[in-house]
């Protein structure tokens, strides 16, 4: 009933809200998340020298950035929303009936109903535990169970504002979005000049010798390179959206080549400026980096900066991550790998209303289970493997759409790396910790394939689903949008 009087009034669909500067923030808030105010130090671990750490967090931005030129390149050749789920639609699916449609119901499977949600449920989290941190000489006395309530209705408070903004419009988003990347990167910026202050004071004794105590182990070199290059995780976020952005063909690209190099360069600045205050000890055993610097560098009167810092920069990450996987889901509902309901839009915010709702409530779920790190664990090594993936299908793509319009072709060579390393970085966890968590994301996948095959290759139809698509289309207020197709 309700798609029925929306079509007669106006065609529902999502509007391109984004432009360049929107698109270069919204890659930059997903970068740039908690981890490396909280604990960036496992690549400094794993180096073994400040001079060798510094090395490998450029690196990884270099590859980090080859990756996403790659990705530039296939949002061009199907401008589409959805990212890495999308391109292996058109370059996989039409290969087989049947398995060539497993690696994107995969792919949307893993990220709508396991690891973003996962990851917005540890974001939010991490928002509560720090934006109480100014407040910690008020409530020191409060019982540790207390304090663990009020951190898990912060976190729940956190998780449904993310929600309303992205659920009210993208230009609601877009405004939010702007402030709190520029609050992040300013945050970064002041880390770097009250670490410049520091060392144009003289004291530069922990940067005397930088290469001394290099690692020469080729395990250990590998996992510095693991843990920067996951620390970068972010620079698909324009992608996921391409059908919002104005001017893909265009904008994209260069929010890439804009955003990845400043991230980059804030990310080995920062660092730096870490390793210049604290020893490697130090930096190991601080639960929050940041905050240990601070107290060490910062006067007294900007101790709040810091923490404030990081809930601002945990609250924009999440509510990033969470606008682009609801376009997965979105896309996902089109494709008919999850039901077609969630990719109706609001007939009048113009926002996939149904897709938000359910990240929304899935990552609820997650917050109040308990150890979501656990959980992420279990998934996380799975993202590369789909970057990686990504690039077999750029590859597949030059042969079976080599007239399709491609204003950027990126060098061959690069797809080929980018695989490269991200089969390592799936493999790796593997190899050097075999833990039961990645059988238990084994079993997850299969589950997925299970439901794939009599709901999604057999196109299965149960009374029930009928039922809640009304119950969600009533509920959320959404129509099914005007396709070509």
């Amino acid at each position: 009933m309700t798609h029925a009087i929306v079509q007669d009034k106006e065609k529902v669909e999502l509007k391109r809200e984004l432009g360049l500067f929107s698109a270069i923030n919204m890659i930059i808030a997903v970068m740039i998340g908690s981890g490396i105010f909280v604990s960036p130090t496992s690549a400094l671990e794993r180096s073994g020298s400040v001079g060798f750490c510094l090395i490998i967090w450029a690196l990884s931005g270099m590859v980090s950035l080859l990756a996403a030129l790659g990705y530039a390149e296939l949002g061009t050749v199907v401008p589409r929303s959805g990212a890495e789920y999308i391109y292996f639609v058109e370059a996989f699916a039409p290969l087989h009936r049947y398995l060539g449609e497993i690696p994107a119901f995969l792919c949307s499977w893993v990220f709508v109903f396991a690891l973003r949600p996962v990851e917005v449920a540890v974001v939010a989290l991490t928002f509560a535990e720090y934006i109480v941190q100014p407040f910690s000489s008020y409530i020191k006395n409060v019982p540790e169970e207390s304090m663990h309530k009020v951190i898990l209705l912060l976190s729940i408070a956190a998780l449904g504002l993310m929600t309303f903004i992205n659920l009210t419009s993208v230009k609601l988003y877009v405004k939010v979005q702007n402030v709190f990347t520029m609050c992040k990167v300013g945050v970064c910026i002041l880390i770097i000049g009250g670490g410049l202050v520091w060392l144009a004071s003289g004291r530069t004794e922990l940067l005397t010798e930088p290469f001394k105590g290099t690692t020469r182990s080729p395990g250990n070199i590998a996992l510095a390179f693991y843990s920067g290059l996951w620390a970068y995780d972010g620079w698909t976020a324009a992608s996921i959206v391409t059908e919002e952005v104005k001017r893909p063909e265009v904008n994209i690209l260069r929010s890439i080549l804009i955003s990845v190099p400043v991230v980059t360069l804030l990310y080995v600045a920062v660092n730096l400026m870490y390793m210049s205050v604290l020893t490697v000890p130090e930096m190991s055993s601080a639960p929050a980096v940041a905050v240990l610097w601070a107290e060490r560098a910062l006067p007294s009167w900007l101790g709040f900066a810091i923490p404030l810092g990081v809930a601002v920069a945990t609250f924009g990450c999440g509510l990033s991550m969470q606008f682009g996987v609801s376009r997965l889901c979105y896309v996902a509902g089109q494709q008919g790998h999850v039901p077609e309901v969630f990719s109706f839009i609001h007939i009048q915010k113009m926002t996939p209303a149904a897709a938000v709702a359910l990240q929304g409530l899935i990552t609820l779920v997650f917050i109040v289970s308990g150890d979501v790190i656990a959980l992420i664990e279990f998934a996380s090594f799975l993202t590369w493997f789909f970057y990686g993936l990504a690039m077999i299908a750029l590859i597949v793509l030059r042969r079976t759409k080599p007239d399709a319009p491609r204003p950027y072709k990126v060098p061959i060579v690069i797809p080929w790396l980018v695989f490269c390393v991200s089969l390592f970085l799936s493999i790796m966890p593997i190899v050097k910790d075999p833990s039961p968590k990645y059988a238990f994301a084994g079993i997850f996948m299969l589950i997925g394939i299970a439901v794939h095959y009599p709901y999604v290759y057999k196109k299965r139809h149960d009374k029930f689903l009928d039922k809640f698509t009304y119950a969600v289309q009533v509920l959320c207020l959404v129509a099914s949008p005007d396709r070509k197709d």
